[in-house]
């Protein structure tokens, strides 16, 4: 592996984290709360990894930021799609960790509460981030 390979690593484990985010809602929706817990562990477990590769690209590349190559109608689309996704993305871990622990300590409403801010915006972060990933790296 190389320094060049943990942008597609990163978009693989944001991936994965949307899809055990659905899985995740698919399960509480079904009431399967054992399912829905783990796997709503799993997509944490998931985006710590993905921040710890994140971090390690930037401090190997010396924080360089990737250029976007588009024009036109797509630039425009491409930066306000990033900069929603870096604003929000600072938000979820905050969000998550509050979200976790209401439903560790058995406090189910706030839970809720917490997992309808949370899960969506959760779930915009990880699908945007594997889009930055296609806008810089396969489709331009």
């Amino acid at each position: 592996m190389t320094v060049s390979d943990l942008p597609a690593i990163n978009a693989s484990l944001n991936a994965t984290a949307g899809v055990l985010l659905i899985a995740g809602i698919a399960a509480i929706k079904a009431e399967r709360k054992k399912a829905h817990g783990m796997l709503m562990g799993a997509a944490f477990v998931v985006s710590c990894i993905f921040l710890i590769c994140y971090v390690a690209h930037k401090i190997l590349v010396h924080g360089v930021h990737t250029p976007f190559p588009g024009t036109g109608a797509w630039r425009g689309i491409y930066y306000t799609m990033l900069i929603t996704h870096i604003i929000l993305a600072i938000a979820v871990p905050p969000l998550a960790i509050i979200t976790m622990r209401h439903a560790l300590a058995a406090r189910f409403e706030q839970h809720r509460r917490w997992a309808k801010v949370t899960f969506p915006i959760w779930l915009y972060v990880s699908v945007t981030g594997v889009l930055v990933y296609f806008f810089l790296y396969r489709w331009f």
